[in-house]
């Protein structure tokens, strides 16, 4: 029997929840031979990471998935055996009325935010009864065997060493988003949130004694770019200099070419859910730009990630690292940090590598899925 599979997604975060979605819709469809249907409230977010899709059609086939344009009014449809609540997104009451008219209800999983955090264990795949013999299951990513592990297709890991093993693609990919790398360049990515701390960030830059070359996605801080270099705008054709620091604007990417840009630099600077899993498969350094909550709700979060990121790393540079962290989610000026860090930075690297390769051993989210609703039945 095939299985059918809802994935509902409304985009809060730009693009954390249509990548993680979009992502996992794929893997079930190419891996486990699902039905799954994916819909998204944003064709455009969606759009802006599959280039091959169209924002005007209301439904279309997208390498085995069926995207739809969640609209508003809801228009009824048969639900599916499966049903994926993506990131707490509410779905419409007609549909649950459809999940629990089946002769056998639908499997509701509510799937949540990543986090370290160590209630997340305690948490994950506990029942909600909803009614009418319908209940909501919490199924939480996580780093533990407890929890529903992390976003992982297959065959990644052999790809991204045969790529980075292979200095010809790697420049051949840079060519082709208009990047050519000196001999001697620190090569980083940026995308992040608006951030106060950016401004020194690129002082501690273009201050250091390594040369760096900063690639920043289109539309990611324009606006503080801007204001640093002091121009009315910032363009793809150009580049922008102050002392040892290079800025180059780069087109905004597919998520396949993002793992390349990814896998192509000695340090990543990712934001919300899914650049930050694509950065742990780098099997590079990285800084998190947690997406920011109320009452600092997220730097708890934070914290919790670094507390198990640094198990197995120096004293010294864990608490290099978590400063230089905190400095760049808090807003406050990087220069102190960013000098320590610059000087730890060959051991963080090979601690990067290895937290990488204990994360290829656990659990991969897709299949947890699976073998939940496999228990389940």
């Amino acid at each position: 029997m095939r299985f059918t599979w809802d994935i509902f997604c409304t985009v809060i975060d730009n693009f954390g929840d249509i990548g993680v979605t979009w992502r996992l819709a794929r893997q079930l469809a190419a891996e486990h031979d699902l039905d799954v249907r994916l819909w998204v409230d944003d064709l455009g977010a969606f759009v802006r990471l599959c280039p091959s899709a169209d924002a005007s059609l209301a439904v279309q086939e997208v390498q085995g998935v069926v995207v739809h344009y969640w609209a508003a009014p809801w228009s009824p449809v048969a639900a599916a055996d499966v049903v994926i609540e993506a990131f707490a997104c509410e779905l419409p009451p007609a549909y649950i009325a459809a999940m629990q008219g089946r002769e056998r209800p639908s499997l509701w999983l509510n799937l949540e935010y990543l986090s370290a955090e160590a209630w997340v264990d305690d948490c994950h795949g506990l029942p909600s009864p909803q009614g009418k013999g319908l209940q909501k299951y919490f199924f939480f990513p996580g780093f533990s065997t407890r929890s529903g592990g992390l976003l992982r297709e297959a065959g990644l890991i052999a790809r991204r060493r045969a790529f980075q093993c292979d200095i010809a693609a790697q420049q051949a990919f840079l060519h082709d988003i208009g990047v050519a790398r000196a001999s001697g360049h620190r090569l980083i990515s940026l995308f992040c949130y608006e951030n106060s701390a950016l401004s020194s960030l690129l002082d501690a830059l273009a201050e250091s004694v390594q040369p760096s070359l900063l690639l920043v996605p289109e539309g990611c801080v324009s606006a503080g770019l801007k204001s640093y270099f002091g121009v009315e705008h910032v363009s793809l054709d150009h580049r922008y200099e102050r002392g040892a620091l290079t800025v180059q604007l780069i087109p905004f990417l597919s998520q396949q070419d993002y793992d390349y840009l990814l896998w192509s630099c000695d340090l990543n600077f990712v934001r919300g859910e899914d650049s930050f899993i694509r950065a742990q498969w780098a099997e590079r350094p990285f800084i998190w730009h947690i997406y920011p909550q109320q009452d600092k709700v997220h730097i708890d979060k934070l914290q919790a990630f670094l507390d198990r990121f640094s198990v197995g790393l120096d004293g010294a540079c864990s608490e290099v690292l978590s400063a230089l962290s905190l400095d760049w989610n808090e807003g406050r000026n990087m220069a102190q940090s960013w000098r320590r860090y610059d000087a730890a930075s060959p051991v963080l690297a090979g601690h990067a590598a290895d937290w990488s390769a204990r994360l290829a051993e656990g659990e991969n989210l897709a299949d947890s899925l699976v073998q939940f609703h496999q228990n389940w039945l």
